[in-house]
């Protein structure tokens, strides 16, 4: 288990702290559904046409992404799942830019070629962030002689085999006419089957493991629902009704809500910050839910989950997907603003982390006695010059090497605790040594800081960082405070 908490240290911290991230890499995913490819033209629009009352766009960028079915594939091996899909596309452009997509992707696609209906495709034309439009290109699947069903069954059926958790993605587009099928087929081989359900008749998926409607898909099911009470009995009768396992309905910035026999309902707040995009979500949540059974982890856990990946997820533009990374970074951020008191090598996955989203690391360190308004206003400029700051502290021996047997007046944990306190501290560790520069050679921030009268060749570490590209910021200290001018004036006010 990969411990996605922060650490060793002195705040509190909210129950997310308990979710763990499983170890992905050894969970097997068969996915199966409509795929289709996303499309997006994004461009300034400043006049509108004299043809017609509609904007005029000039298109500057043009972008496409995995969607559907292809797009829960993709979330799944995002997170490091071994993954196949199984769906139905045409022989078109389409079609291949979905396959190299998704292969270099790390997921498995199978697709099965229609001889007479292209590959569904959805193409957004945006601008300054909104969507002016879309165009769906797209014929029924549903139809006969769309594609051939009985080989789309029988790559089901010789897929189950490696599988450990079947997910369809059902977006009412044709693929899964035969789903009643298909989920005999996983439950036969004792595999879970989880649905994203489409339309307003359930009936179909009777005997599957779980299903995840959102808010306005179930409620047109089992018909309005005022409040948690009335989601978790009419969910609750559904889920008798269709002989389900669970039931998980997500309900946008109300959270989710997870529905089991014999217990009380879930209810999961949400975890997003800014709602930028709702488009894909769902397809986050059954992948990450998936992700999470067939790596071990229990119902509620992986609802958890899936909630913090939904809450990412949100937050960006058009499909998307969510990575182990981004996930660990939100579990963390859902804790209190304090930093961190981290082991070492705890804070070097936190510097891998921070990399990954393109952060600036800044690290400054010392023994940091005796805490006053000079270190706070020094650690607030140094905090400035990037996205993550990291305290290095001389633990005690160390200490009284440099200072003296009388120091440290406090203790490490002490030190460590008051400045994962402050705002502008991100994370502490503590060293050993006389100085961080073993410790600086491990990290390698992007800017090392130091206080003083200094040259930056003379600050230790200095060789590390800028052979690496990073560069070496030397702050003033703010006149009139340091340890040593307190317990001066401590001493002289007590004789």
């Amino acid at each position: 288990m990969v411990d996605a908490g922060g650490g060793a240290g002195c705040g509190a911290h909210d129950g997310r702290l308990n979710i763990t991230l499983p170890d992905f890499a050894r969970a097997r995913l068969l996915v199966a559904g409509d795929v289709m490819l996303d499309r997006y033209w994004t461009g300034l629009t400043q006049r509108i046409s004299p043809e017609a009352p509609v904007p005029v766009v000039r298109i500057q960028k043009n972008e496409w992404r995995p969607g559907g079915a292809a797009n829960v594939a993709l979330n799944a091996a995002t997170l490091g799942v071994k993954t196949r899909l199984l769906g139905v596309v045409g022989r078109d452009e389409p079609a291949q830019l979905l396959r190299e997509s998704l292969t270099m992707q790390r997921v498995d696609p199978a697709f099965l070629e229609s001889q007479n209906r292209p590959t569904i495709a959805k193409l957004r034309v945006l601008s300054r962030h909104q969507q002016l439009i879309r165009l769906d290109f797209e014929e029924s699947l549903s139809v006969a002689g769309a594609f051939d069903r009985g080989v789309l069954t029988q790559q089901f059926r010789a897929a189950l085999e490696e599988a450990q958790v079947v997910i369809l993605s059902d977006y009412g587009k044709g693929t899964l006419t035969d789903v009643a099928e298909l989920i005999a087929l996983a439950r036969a081989a004792k595999k879970p089957v989880l649905i994203d359900p489409k339309g307003n008749d359930y009936r179909a998926y009777r005997d599957a493991t779980l299903l995840t409607p959102n808010l306005s898909e179930f409620t047109a099911v089992v018909g309005p629902c005022g409040n948690d009470e009335d989601i978790a009995a009419k969910g609750e009768q559904l889920r008798a009704e269709l002989g389900l396992d669970a039931l998980l309905v997500t309900r946008g910035e109300q959270g989710m809500t997870l529905i089991r026999p014999g217990q009380a309902p879930l209810h999961l707040t949400t975890e997003a910050r800014e709602v930028f995009d709702v488009t894909g979500a769902g397809d986050t949540v059954i992948a990450v839910l998936g992700a999470c059974l067939a790596a071990g982890q229990d119902l509620a856990h992986a609802a958890r989950l899936a909630n913090v990946a939904a809450g990412v997820v949100v937050g960006k533009l058009g499909t998307a997907t969510v990575s182990v990374p981004e996930l660990q970074r939100a579990l963390r951020h859902g804790h209190s603003n304090d930093g961190d008191v981290l082991t070492e090598d705890r804070l070097l996955e936190r510097i891998q982390e921070a990399h990954a989203h393109g952060e600036t690391v800044v690290m400054t360190n010392g023994c940091f006695d005796v805490l006053h308004a000079g270190h706070v206003r020094y650690l607030e400029a140094a905090r400035k010059l990037g996205d993550l700051l990291v305290v290095a502290v001389n633990d005690d021996a160390s200490v009284r090497r440099l200072k003296g047997k009388d120091r440290p007046l406090n203790p490490l944990a002490d030190r460590l605790c008051l400045l994962a306190a402050l705002k502008s501290v991100d994370a502490v560790v503590p060293f050993s040594e006389d100085t961080p520069e073993r410790l600086i050679a491990h990290v390698v921030p992007d800017v090392l800081v130091k206080g003083g009268d200094y040259t930056p060749e003379q600050v230790v570490g200095h060789e590390t960082v800028t052979r690496h590209g990073g560069r070496v910021v030397i702050l003033d200290f703010h006149p009139g405070y340091s340890t040593t001018a307190i317990l001066k004036r401590a001493r002289a006010r007590s004789s």
